[in-house]
């Protein structure tokens, strides 16, 4: 399908990209290999990245952006308007020619309008088509591909070269002396061989494996590979990474809401092997190319699973999964399905696959 637009687009006539930024770090980690391609189709321009503090980080390091502008709301009508409008004019002052927008929102359209942006190239959702200039209207199919793919789609539309491709994170230099720091403070050494527990998942309890599950899977590890396993999570996250770490016999490391997003991706791309719920952190220690594998319930491994040739995942194939909800209306089949004894037997066997 074409994109809907007034008029083509003229490459020569682009010098300043705006493209906004979605607001969940998996989906910011999905988005990189279209926003490798936006650099590719236009090499002279310069790409500036709009996104909310906690998901800047993940395009901080990557060549082909120029710049991070971070989006910010407090709450309440009167917080809210007021970063509207900040945005707006800090758009405004930037003279972009072309925002793309990931974000699917009204709020996204409605910021590049009031922004001055001429051109604005988006997904025709959310009730905001009359503020695009360039409207895509997304199909049915793209529902059962991966994410990346979907995001590729919209550049693909417009008539650019997108090929498909992996998430691939670049750790900032900044982030590795925060990192290197955080090493020494917790006794560390460079050579130790790190894996990395996330068990948490925003979405809902229907994307969380149980953490006394973990909690094996990483006494197994600390035994058989001599691991020094290292638990990740938001401070929202807290409860259940605070449960792994009583459930098991060894002292594993609990960086649970102790981390910037920076250090903590500087930390897992030290990590040997990270084990994961279908989450934000998955994505990003399979777009840093650390061998993962991800424990999926309720949500669908084709669209959101983790990518790259060093990763993999382990589901209780059972027939109401994926159903795709937050919480399970009857036993949580999908993931307590899976045991510790499988996931244990999946690592080993991309452990090997990888060497």
């Amino acid at each position: 399908m074409a994109a809907i637009h007034k008029r083509q687009l003229r490459r020569n006539e682009i010098g300043r990209i705006l493209i906004r930024a979605t607001n969940w770090i998996g989906d910011a980690v999905m988005t990189l290999p279209a926003v490798e391609a936006v650099k590719e189709n236009f090499p002279c321009s310069d790409i500036t990245i709009l996104a909310k503090p906690w998901v800047a980080p993940i395009y901080e390091g990557l060549p082909a952006v120029s710049r991070v502008m971070t989006y910010e709301k407090r709450g309440g009508i009167v917080g809210s308007t007021h970063g509207v409008l900040k945005s707006c004019g800090m758009i405004r002052c930037a003279r972009f020619d072309v925002a793309i927008l990931f974000q699917n929102a009204f709020e996204a359209a409605l910021i590049a309008f009031l922004g001055g942006v001429p051109i604005r190239v988006g997904y025709k959702t959310d009730g905001r088509g009359l503020l695009l200039t360039h409207g895509v209207l997304p199909r049915s199919a793209q529902k059962s591909q991966h994410q990346v793919e979907y995001y590729l789609d919209l550049l693909r539309y417009m008539g650019w070269t997108a090929k498909s491709s992996d998430p691939l994170i670049r750790v900032p230099e900044a982030a590795y002396s925060g990192m290197c720091r955080l090493m020494v403070e917790k006794g560390i050494q460079g050579d130790a061989f790190l894996m990395g527990l996330a068990p948490g998942a925003a979405y809902g309890k229907s994307k969380r494996w149980p953490a006394r599950r973990f909690a094996e899977v990483g006494d197994k590890a600390a035994k058989e590979w001599g691991a020094r396993i290292v638990i990740f999570g938001s401070e929202g996250e807290k409860e259940i990474c605070d449960e792994v770490v009583r459930s098991m016999e060894g002292a594993p490391l609990n960086l649970c809401g102790k981390t910037s997003l920076s250090e903590a991706i500087a930390l897992i791309n030290q990590c040997k092997m990270f084990l994961s719920n279908d989450s934000g952190l998955m994505h990003v220690a399979a777009a840093l190319n650390v061998p993962t594998l991800a424990v999926f319930g309720s949500t669908d491994p084709m669209a959101t699973g983790p990518r790259g040739l060093k990763s993999g995942i382990v589901r209780n194939s059972v027939e109401c999964a994926p159903c795709l909800k937050p919480e399970c209306d009857m036993d949580y089949k999908c993931l307590l399905g899976v045991t510790s004894e499988q996931v244990w037997e999946e690592m080993g066997r991309l452990w090997k696959r990888i060497q």
